[in-house]
């Protein structure tokens, strides 16, 4: 069975789960999040760079996609539109922080302590220093091509634009990283 069959057969099965839900089967439900959870918390973390508010984000993202299932429409992967969500969550989220960080009183700031951080390589450091130099929505665009190995087409579709404006805004994303 190739790549193009095992595709297709999770798509059946996806729409499969999007249809069980919205006739009332709860454990459909659970299923997408048990498929999706991980996914979307790598997604989540690798554009907010932060295990605790990816996972407020990562649910943020379960409750929208529990209330606005009916909207999902079948001409794009379920996968896709979840993605879709999970990105605008991710990025909504990012710009209330960074708003939040700028209002921080500086008696906060001085006293704030950092969680103990296991040890991370050279390597990690310099890839997270890069990261976080990074826009949020460069950061949804590496991660979804890069961590999450989503082909281009599907990046497009879930930060909303053409195949052509997603590899330009990959390249860009790229570039910037490398500097």
């Amino acid at each position: 069975m190739g790549a193009a069959d095992r595709a297709t057969i999770q798509f059946d099965e996806n729409l499969h789960l999007a249809r069980r839900f919205l006739e009332g089967d709860q454990a459909a439900f659970a299923t997408v999040y048990d498929r999706y959870y991980e996914r979307i918390y790598t997604l989540s973390k690798g554009i907010l760079l932060d295990a605790d508010d990816a996972q407020d984000a990562v649910q943020e993202t379960f409750t929208l996609i529990y209330k606005n299932l009916r909207r999902f429409h079948e001409r794009s992967r379920l996968s896709t539109w979840i993605f879709r969500i999970a990105v605008n969550t991710a990025i909504q989220q990012s710009r209330k922080l960074k708003n939040k960080k700028r209002n921080v009183p500086l008696d906060d700031a001085e006293h704030a302590q950092t969680p103990a951080q296991p040890a991370t390589t050279e390597v990690q450091v310099k890839v997270a220093e890069a990261m976080r130099s990074l826009s949020a929505p460069d950061r949804a665009v590496l991660t979804l091509f890069y961590w999450e190995d989503v082909s281009i087409i599907e990046v497009a579709r879930a930060i909303d634009c053409s195949p052509n404006a997603a590899k330009t805004r990959l390249f860009r994303a790229r570039e910037r990283f490398k500097a």
